[in-house]
């Protein structure tokens, strides 16, 4: 089978209820659900529960957007030290420059969340009247041996609710497990799999629910396999500083998604990868390159074709500002000069 189909029959097996565990490999789940909690013990139990940054941003005029963060601890920002330093505000403050009209911050992501919990955090951030919601999801259904295609299913419907209350929403697929410290060879490799398998299949399940996702792969690539500076004093979650580089590659698809910013209006590119492609294939290409993102498009004013439904492919460029602050900080080379540089968002 596929890698296309393979993802499609766990999207599908999601929809219908199914058990999905056998279509990823009880095997292959059973060894990386042994991994977690190994790297569990490794890692230590969660101590620091960082504040939500609740509240307003941007010094501009007009009606606020209202932006809800949810999620497990990478939406939380789990490890740093300031509300300032965590995903929820770092978006916020993004979309304010790029809308140039004030943003309200409602974030109800919780550290050790499971998609479970998913549909509580949704009746929270309902009760804001949110514009646009960013969930990031799924890590913690592995501890908690949960099938994937439970986990799918919850994803999917918290987007279908967000959407029909007219609220847009991105989501940051799975990461790449593999790239984790305390994960070594060979499981790894079978982390890595798993990973990109769950990733697709998400984002299948995102698209169909009327919502976009943005491919999170390595954690944004080969920078945090290199740079320890990304990784958080557990070892196992991002720093300050990876949480920034996460950030900046949902930012541009938030801003896509009201409306704003320089990438909103731009046709898919092919010289840069860009393209429609059958929502399956789409998930599987988006799955091996950090920061990509999918979303529901029309061919010749249909929604579908032989293969399902039309997804557009897109590698959204970074905020132009987050570029310049990157290089000045850490002194390496440009973006443009050096391709697996990821920008930080301030």
């Amino acid at each position: 089978m596929s890698k296309a189909g393979a993802a499609k029959k766990l999207a599908q097996a999601a929809a219908f209820g199914g058990g999905g565990l056998g279509l990823i490999g009880a095997t292959l789940y059973g060894v990386l659900t042994a991994e977690a909690e190994y790297a569990k013990r490794v890692i230590g139990p969660m101590r620091y529960y960082p504040t939500p940054g609740n509240g307003l941003y941007g010094r501009y005029p007009g009606h606020p957007i209202t932006f809800a963060m949810i999620g497990d601890s990478s939406a939380a920002g789990y490890g740093t030290d300031s509300p300032d330093e965590t995903p929820g505000v770092l978006i916020a403050s993004g979309l304010a420059d790029l809308a140039e009209r004030p943003v309200r911050l409602v974030d109800v992501s919780k550290t050790g969340a499971k998609s479970t919990e998913l549909a509580a955090q949704v009746d929270t951030a309902l009760l804001s009247g949110p514009h646009v919601a960013v969930i990031l999801i799924g890590a913690n259904d592995v501890k908690a041996k949960m099938p994937p295609s439970t986990s799918v299913r919850q994803l999917s419907a918290a987007v279908r609710r967000l959407r029909a209350a007219n609220c847009e929403v991105v989501v940051g697929t799975c990461p790449d497990l593999g790239v984790v410290p305390p994960i070594v060879p060979p499981l790894r490799w079978v982390a890595r799999s798993w990973s990109h398998r769950l990733a697709a299949a998400q984002t299948i399940a995102v698209v169909e629910a009327g919502g976009r996702s943005v491919s999170l792969g390595s954690l944004l690539g080969e920078v945090f396999r290199t740079d320890p500076s990304m990784w958080g004093r557990d070892n196992f979650h991002p720093s300050a500083t990876g949480y920034a580089a996460a950030s900046a590659a949902l930012l541009p698809s938030v801003a896509a998604a009201m409306g704003v910013g320089p990438e909103s209006f731009v046709h898919p590119e092919p010289f840069r990868g860009e393209a429609i492609l059958p929502v399956a294939q789409a998930a599987v290409q988006a799955a091996k390159l950090a920061g990509t993102e999918v979303a529901a498009t029309e061919v010749a004013g249909r929604e579908r074709g032989p293969r399902g439904r039309w997804a557009a492919l897109r590698h959204r460029r970074r905020h132009p500002k987050a570029e310049v602050e990157r290089v000045e900080e850490t002194g390496a080379e440009s973006p443009a000069e050096n391709p697996e540089t990821v920008p930080v968002c301030q």
